[in-house]
């Protein structure tokens, strides 16, 4: 889904017009974000980008600010509404209301905490931007990693990883190279009926060992491990590698669990797909669309044949990224029409996901791939990794997330802490580790 954006959006800064700050109503994903918040979970996107030397603050600040400027999308918040208001609407400030940019003082463990504010506390959206940048130095460290959260209601990670992509500019006085555009899916056959299509009920990730009286919220572990190796003309891609790397990661898990029916019922793994434009031109907002890619449970069954379960899952994708459709599908565009007030809407929204909960997707896999962007900060140098996270919200409880940066990938796994614990996490990411590793081509 392309963004709507304000028609100065490109050319300049929106100001306030005659009438006041530019108004654009909500798109569909922002507004069944909004009617679907939670405080105990928050919808937040995390990001971090660890550079080898540190920034200059006020060098920053003037560098992010700028980047606001020439997105100026961004630059948002919820606009009040009366009772009776029939949509939710942002208001474009052309400035930003409060300084997304902080340093905290280096200490022990900054980069964790920095972490877990990520995680528990969503951006306000009646604040432009929905965003928060904090400047992480451990001490003794050469280096500093730039954290943000964002508030997953109005931004996703593309989006916040072009506005990074203008501040290194900025910060370090020079052009990038134009950003490639993404590769558009070729041309196929509709997706064919699938092992996890609805009506079928997936499964459900099983529970670990929460620890007791575990508050709600995200945990979170991140590893870096190399790129999957793929023969050259080989019919699937590294995101394939993932999508099979993540099935059986969550097939072995289940069974490990003793879950019921861990081998009888399929599993469905939402996908993310972003067609934008990565140069400066690209639509900022929450631009992707979602789909679901399935996956029989007889096709996950120890010893499977890992090779064709590669050329299964790249026949999917190919066949699920050609279909153009709504970002959610056509049930919430119609979920979204302005025909009831919001407060209406919001109501019948969260009735509809508490009942659709059990055949929600399995799980979320989101990746970013290569990253197009130098991430180059001058003396600071460029980015030496990039990690980030989507929401982990219940049903689901886990997503698996990935960028790759200087030849390695970047993995986290996040989850809810009511459905997993810290030492879930560690044995998700080596059964995670194992299958990734079983799809290379040294292996396949």
């Amino acid at each position: 889904m392309a963004t709507a954006q304000h028609p100065r959006a490109r050319g300049g800064t929106p100001g306030p017009g005659p009438g006041g700050p530019v108004r654009v109503p909500f798109p569909v994903v922002d507004e069944v974000s909004r009617h679907c918040a939670q405080d105990a979970e928050p919808n937040t996107v995390h990001i971090e980008i660890h550079l080898p030397g540190p920034v200059d603050e006020g060098r920053l600040r003037t560098a992010f600010a700028e980047a606001l400027a020439r997105h100026p999308r961004a630059l948002m918040r919820e606009r009040p509404r009366g009772p009776f208001a029939r949509r939710y609407e942002w208001e474009l400030t052309g400035s930003a209301d409060v300084d997304p940019v902080s340093f905290p003082p280096p200490a022990p463990g900054a980069l964790d905490r920095a972490r877990r504010r990520a995680l528990e506390a969503a951006p306000p959206l009646t604040a432009s931007p929905p965003l928060r940048l904090e400047v992480v130095r451990e001490p003794g460290a050469e280096g500093c990693v730039l954290v943000f959260a964002l508030h997953h209601t109005a931004l996703d990670g593309p989006a916040c990883m072009r506005l990074a992509a203008t501040a290194a500019e900025v910060y370090g006085a020079h052009r990038a190279p134009a950003a490639p555009t993404p590769a558009r899916p070729a041309s196929g056959p509709p997706a064919g009926a699938s092992p996890a299509a609805p009506p079928a009920r997936p499964a459900r990730i099983a529970a670990g060992s929460p620890a007791p009286g575990a508050a709600p919220g995200n945990s979170l572990l991140v590893v870096e491990l190399p790129v999957p190796r793929r023969e050259s003309g080989a019919p699937y891609t590294v995101n394939d590698q993932l999508m099979v790397a993540t099935a059986l990661t969550v097939a072995d898990w289940n069974r490990a669990q003793d879950a019921p029916g861990a081998d009888r019922r399929p599993l469905r793994i939402t996908m993310p797909v972003d067609d934008r434009p990565r140069g400066p031109e690209m639509p900022i907002g929450n631009g992707t669309r979602l789909v679901e890619v399935g996956f029989g449970a007889s096709e996950l069954l120890p010893g499977t044949d890992v090779a064709a379960l590669l050329r299964t899952t790249a026949e999917r994708t190919r066949a699920l990224k050609a279909v153009r459709r709504p970002p959610l599908g056509r049930s919430a565009s119609l979920l979204t029409a302005p025909v009831l007030p919001v407060a209406a809407r919001a109501a019948a929204t969260r009735g509809l996901r508490v009942l659709a909960g059990p055949w929600t997707s399995t799980t979320l896999l989101s990746n970013i791939g290569r990253l197009p962007y130098p991430l180059d900060f001058g003396e600071a140098g460029r980015a030496t990794a990039v990690w980030f996270s989507a929401p982990a919200r219940m049903p689901r409880g886990l997503t698996f997330t990935t960028a790759s940066t200087g030849g390695r990938l970047h993995l986290a796994l996040r989850w809810s802490r009511t459905l997993l614990g810290d030492a879930d996490g560690e044995r998700l990411r080596e059964l995670f580790t194992r299958h990734l590793a079983s799809t290379s081509s040294e292996t396949a």
